[in-house]
């Protein structure tokens, strides 16, 4: 199964935007990301759609970030792109016939609940600006710079 990375794309894409302060094109950051702008422009939709993000068209246009970081948790973010699957595990069969097949999708289904449900409590306990704290932290320890953030786009 191929695991969904909507949310770790997109965070990657908030954090430089956090970084360069000022406005960033679909296509710098379909660069930076390595893939197409229309990718970029669906997952900022749902980020624009809560009121986290804005664009603007034309010569010096681009994507903004539209609210404190303090205020947007990684819940927030999962929420507006779509709430993916947290996991990516899955029943053999999903009706089964079988009895001990039903038995044990009732076991794994009550741990997957429990799971999803603890991961998204702790979404919710971790902010944008924390995501970018971390970042400045280990960018000092390596002893890199913001032109590598960049990526070389």
């Amino acid at each position: 199964m191929k695991r969904d990375s909507r949310l770790s794309g997109v965070l990657h894409c908030l954090l430089h935007m956090a970084e360069l302060r000022e406005p960033v094109t679909s296509e710098w950051l379909a660069q930076a990301m390595q893939t197409n702008p229309v990718v970029i422009r669906r997952l900022m939709g749902g980020l624009r759609d809560a009121g986290f993000v804005a664009s603007a068209k034309g010569h010096g246009g681009g994507w903004v970030l539209t609210c404190p970081m303090e205020q947007i948790t990684l819940r927030d973010i999962h929420e507006a792109v779509g709430a993916p699957a947290l996991l990516a595990v899955g029943h053999r069969e999903e009706s089964p016939g079988c009895l001990v097949e039903q038995a044990v999708n009732a076991a794994l289904e009550h741990a997957y609940r429990d799971a999803e449900a603890l991961l998204l409590e702790r979404l919710g306990t971790v902010t944008l600006a924390a995501l970018s704290r971390d970042f400045h932290r280990r960018m000092l320890e390596s002893g890199g710079s913001l032109h590598e953030v960049s990526h070389d786009v």
